[in-house]
């Protein structure tokens, strides 16, 4: 099973994949990196950006841009089967809205938010729901 994922330099998204174990790749920080190109179905792991600019009344963009252009490669975005979104409480309603955006957009289900860098129990629930809901994802077991 991979996950694919992006984190800024915070590394909170990084951390938070590391301590899930699994196979995983992450999408280049710099435009000027060799882009991620995938080769089987994936779990794409993304924080939220923004702030909770909607609060302050401005247009949310919460998807960060190196996000977008990995999924903007037809191939990458046909071997998404989840999303699963960081985020940050104290941004509100903006709260983990990436993983509903690329939800949305991909056409995969959103399973699961996480606050800045995820809990231990955030970390078990993750394992165990990819774990036990492999299959009906399209995903391959992990080993």
């Amino acid at each position: 099973m991979l996950v694919v994922y992006f984190s800024s330099v915070t590394n909170n998204t990084h951390r938070f994949v590391s301590k899930l174990g699994l196979p995983s790749a992450r999408i280049p920080i710099k435009a000027s990196d060799e882009p991620l190109v995938v080769n089987e179905p994936y779990v794409l792991v993304c924080p939220t950006y923004g702030g909770g600019v909607s609060i302050r009344g401005g247009a949310p963009k919460p998807v960060p841009i190196q996000v977008i252009k990995f999924l903007n490669n037809p191939h990458n975005r046909s071997l998404i089967r989840c999303v699963i979104a960081g985020g940050n409480t104290n941004f509100g309603p903006d709260y983990a809205t990436a993983g509903d955006l690329i939800s949305a957009k991909c056409h995969v289900p959103f399973v699961y938010k996480f606050e800045l860098m995820g809990t231990p129990e955030d970390v078990t629930k993750v394992r165990s729901g990819l774990a036990e809901y492999a299959a009906d994802l399209g995903l391959e077991p992990a080993a």
